[in-house]
């Protein structure tokens, strides 16, 4: 595609880069914060660790979404049929490393598998291997359907399993569950139906950044796109009637009744959790093209290897938490196993786990922006499936 590299396609990777480095912030927070209870249950935890997991919730939505986007940009390039064959191959290693290189990242062992976001951004890329055949119209109904539709299914629709019980197959496409009843204990902490919506709804965006369309009225398009889902999600969210499971509720402080408010569900993610998360992330992504700067440029660096920063920063952060561990007395293999396994002595203060966060950050980015500069220089095929 002819300028590949300019000022729209950089700020998608700024945007992607941005979420990047928020996401390592949650599982820093993870290994570092250890805590016994829901990090957004204000009555427990205090605003700032309320925040400090909130924010993180923009993650996942933008993952996925700029990831139909970047699907949508091939087609400027690479036929359907290639489009398609790279679809199914890179799903399917995509939930192999989440089952296996991501599962052992977290635990250092496979006595269960995670399903977590790798693995969806999997299938939705193999839904999207069948959708990239049909008419744009259908493909951006499929998307508004399931974003909208699917929270049809909290109300009674079909019956919902508890998280510590098996389950059939069809309630793991819409409810996080703990199950055996694949033939090995796995943990599916992203379900797929709601997710695959929203990867045909970044396709369909990839429109606005074809090189013959104006910058300016991209710029406006998404900053109007952007602010009319916020008021989507106030509007929706102040009803209390439909779009989270969850209503909010009037607390005994403004701060706690707003905190409430913005507690989205994420787990599935709700219709009002998208909307509170993309629509926000879409005004950055319009004013990320005319940002500059040292940090916009490092930024971007780590958007355009993020399955290369993933990878690494979770086991960088596990065997920094061991050796965190070592250092506080505890024995290193008492958190080998999983931060969920980590005994009540060890840990930092939330402002510790910032401090750590940061230097995980730092110490990645060498490493991402030599590989950033490997893809930049080399075709392989296999690059484009890491």
């Amino acid at each position: 595609m002819t300028g590949i590299k300019s000022e729209r396609l950089q700020s998608i990777d700024f945007l992607r880069g941005m979420v990047m480095i928020i996401m390592a912030l949650d599982h820093t927070r993870d290994y570092f914060n250890i805590i016994n209870f829901d990090p957004t249950d204000y009555t427990q935890g205090d605003t700032w660790l309320f925040l400090t997991r909130w924010i993180t919730h923009f993650c996942a939505p933008v993952f996925v979404l700029l990831a139909g986007t970047s699907i949508g940009l091939m087609e400027a390039t690479k036929s359907k049929a290639d489009i398609c064959k790279f679809l199914i191959t890179r799903g399917l290693w995509l939930i192999f490393v989440e089952m296996v290189i991501i599962t052992f990242g977290w635990a250092f062992n496979f006595n269960f598998i995670t399903m977590q976001v790798i693995a969806v951004l999997g299938f939705s890329m193999l839904v999207m291997a069948a959708l990239i055949w049909l008419p744009r119209w259908f493909i951006a109904a499929f998307g508004v359907v399931i974003v909208f539709g699917h929270n049809a299914l909290d109300y009674g629709i079909f019956p919902i399993s508890g998280m510590g019980s098996p389950a059939p197959l069809w309630h793991a496409l819409h409810n996080p569950i703990f199950t055996t009843d694949f033939g090995w204990p796995t943990y599916i902490a992203y379900p797929a139906l709601p997710w695959i919506g929203v990867m045909p709804l970044g396709y369909i965006l990839a429109r606005i950044y074809e090189p013959n369309t104006d910058a300016a009225w991209r710029r406006s398009f998404l900053v109007k796109l952007g602010v009319g889902i916020i008021f989507f999600f106030i509007a929706l969210r102040a009803t209390n009637l439909y779009g989270d499971p969850t209503p909010w509720k009037q607390e005994e402080t403004w701060v706690h009744t707003l905190l409430s408010f913005i507690n989205g569900q994420k787990y599935p993610p709700s219709l009002l959790y998208l909307a509170m998360t993309l629509g926000p992330a879409l005004i950055i992504l319009s004013y990320a093209e005319k940002w500059r700067g040292w940090l916009y440029d490092a930024t971007v660096t780590l958007g355009r290897v993020p399955f290369f920063f993933y990878v690494l920063h979770i086991y960088l952060i596990h065997v920094a938490a061991m050796a965190l561990a070592e250092f506080q007395g505890v024995g290193w293999k008492a958190l080998a196993g999983g931060f969920w396994a980590a005994p009540s002595n060890y840990g930092l203060p939330l402002w510790g786990a910032w401090l750590v966060w940061i230097g995980i950050v730092a110490v990645l980015y060498p490493a991402c922006k030599w590989f950033a500069g490997i893809k930049a220089r080399r075709k392989d095929w296999w690059l484009s499936y890491l």
